[in-house]
């Protein structure tokens, strides 16, 4: 994979940031975008904006069929079985609380237990949390080992015939985990239980087939794989489509509406009321044909060969310690040096050009767990390179010294 001609493709990444050129290690929070989302959005911007779904002109058409086609590009991307099993959503967060919504209004009863991993990003945490105070449910949490990875067997021990909803990550944003998600999945299908796998981190490191994986509900956004916010997608079977309730009341929702009775849309739009953010739909679409023209195991690959390389190198350092050692991990390096607060050191490396990201990563029940309160992290895409790391753990040594 020639490296330097797809950052070229990236705009963002020739700039300089205090007179240093730039080198961005936040992509497990956001990603860049290549020029072909940017000038796709810019195109339909300027060119052939009107509301979709709603018109007979030839704007409109042009924009729906343009949105459909997107539609069905990620639909092939996870293998899902058809478009109707793809909601366009705002993002994962606003994917998990339309399931944890509509799934408690159907299913959910006093006594029913809902079970979740203590490594959840907050936003697949707290909504099943909240869900299941509402309903009167017991919200259960299964524990992960030291080294980042989930407690199989403590999962196994909590799972049984009351549980209504298992929710875990494909992929750790605070430690890089990849989770053991194939056989979680099989585990859950002894119970009569649904499943909700929050794919943010993983859809942009890890080919998904949501069929393969036997998945009820999986969901991912747009900006952390190369495409734009304020857009993701919600996965669901079909059967589980049909059988939640609509989320949000309004327009394109709706088949018919009288004064005394309202029926709803046929899949996917029951779940899609309003005007939709439809460039970014569109966006989204074609940032889904560039990973799959650059390939996504040759990002996978490349991103492999980083995190070994950047890990290696920050091993080499004394008083450093490395959160989330699992030897199954996607691009990220969560660490720790021994008497630096991890915000000072993103302070500093930002004035040397690198973008870091300091904190608890909203996924603090992990941090308590681990018994800190955050780290620094690093994390990387294809479009990074081994200068940008060397350049990293040359800046980080002298960060350490001006310290010590």
């Amino acid at each position: 994979m020639d490296v330097q001609s797809l950052r070229d493709n990236f705009e963002i990444l020739s700039q300089t940031i205090y007179n240093k050129p730039l080198i961005y290690f936040d992509n497990a929070a956001t990603s860049q975008k290549p020029n072909l989302v940017l000038d796709t959005i810019r195109e339909f911007e300027t060119k052939w904006n009107a509301n979709v779904h709603r018109g007979v002109h030839f704007l409109s058409n042009y924009c729906t069929d343009a949105v459909e086609k997107s539609r069905k590009t990620i639909a092939h991307f996870i293998g899902a079985n058809s478009e109707r099993e793809v909601v366009f959503t705002s993002g994962t967060t606003d994917s998990v609380n339309i399931i944890a919504d509509t799934f408690g209004r159907s299913f959910l009863k006093p006594g029913d237990e809902i079970l979740v991993s203590q490594m959840e990003h907050h936003s697949n945490f707290v909504p099943w949390q909240q869900i299941a105070h509402r309903h009167g449910a017991k919200f259960v949490v299964f524990d992960i080992l030291d080294n980042g990875e989930v407690d199989l067997d403590d999962y196994k021990r909590k799972l049984n015939s009351k549980t209504r909803m298992v929710a875990f990550a494909h992929v750790s944003n605070a430690l890089g985990t990849v989770n053991p998600i194939e056989q979680m999945i099989a585990l859950a299908r002894k119970f009569d239980t649904a499943i909700f796998v929050d794919g943010a981190q993983a859809i942009q490191h890890i080919k998904v087939n949501v069929q393969e994986l036997d998945v009820d509900f999986y969901a991912f956004s747009g900006h952390k794989m190369y495409g734009p916010t304020g857009v993701g997608i919600l996965y669901g079977k079909e059967a589980w489509l049909e059988k939640l309730p609509p989320y949000r009341f309004g327009g394109e929702m709706i088949e018919k509406v009288a004064n005394d009775i309202t029926t709803f849309n046929e899949l996917p739009f029951k779940f899609e009321a309003g005007t939709p953010n439809y460039t970014a739909q569109i966006g989204l679409g074609k940032a889904v044909e560039y990973i799959e023209t650059v390939g996504i195991s040759n990002m996978c690959s490349h991103e492999t060969e980083l995190l070994e390389y950047a890990t290696r190198r920050l091993k080499e350092m004394d008083g450093i310690t490395i959160y989330g050692t699992s030897s199954h991990k996607t691009s990220v390096l969560s660490f720790l040096v021994d008497g630096i607060h991890p915000y000072d050191i993103g302070i500093m490396l930002d004035k040397m050009g690198i973008a870091v990201r300091t904190g608890n990563h909203c996924a603090q029940p992990l941090f308590t767990r681990l018994g800190i309160d955050g780290t620094v992290r690093a994390s990387f895409a294809f479009y990074n390179t081994t200068e940008e790391i060397d350049f990293f753990i040359e800046s980080l040594q002298k960060i350490i010294s001006m310290f010590r």
